[in-house]
């Protein structure tokens, strides 16, 4: 199977700020900005394993750094930092883009997820080709984060 890069998947996506997505302070709803961030991961992770269908098992991190308000231009930008051998995870960068297309991170989220075949069975999926120092160092960062879950999984069951 084909390695693939971080690029050959990387989708940016963007949203209006409506009423309907304000939470009662006025601010993006988390649960909204959740459910973008989740539609963009699955979307990243389908065009990387080159599957129809993808299963989030699991949301690493999510850091709410600032707010977001009616009429901001919301960019996520989500592209694959790591890659098992049937999951992967995903980064969804959140912005705030202002009129001069200046852009301003208001959330981080680590999305994993799996591939599945058509007997609903996860699926191997094409290893990542990392191509600098920067993807290398997201690459490990997951691979510890990943350790990490599997860790505090087994302290859970014991």
């Amino acid at each position: 199977m084909e390695k693939r890069t971080v690029e050959y998947s990387k989708t940016e996506q963007v949203h209006l700020v409506q009423p309907a997505h304000l939470n009662g302070g006025n601010r993006l709803f988390g649960g909204t900005l959740l459910n973008w961030i989740d539609e963009v991961a699955a979307i990243v992770a389908m065009r990387h394993a080159g599957v129809k269908t993808v299963t989030t098992a699991a949301v690493d991190g999510l850091d709410f750094k600032a707010g977001a308000y009616l009429n901001d231009l919301i960019v996520l930008v989500g592209y694959i930092v790591y890659t098992g051998k049937t999951s992967m995870e995903v980064r969804v960068d959140t912005y705030v883009e202002s009129t001069d297309g200046m852009r301003r991170i208001i959330n981080r989220a680590d999305i994993i997820l799996v591939a599945i075949d058509e007997n609903d069975k996860p699926t191997i999926i094409p290893q990542l080709e990392l191509k600098n120092d920067f993807q290398r160092e997201q690459f490990m960062q997951a691979k510890r984060r990943k350790e990490m879950r599997h860790a505090q999984e087994k302290e859970l069951l014991r």
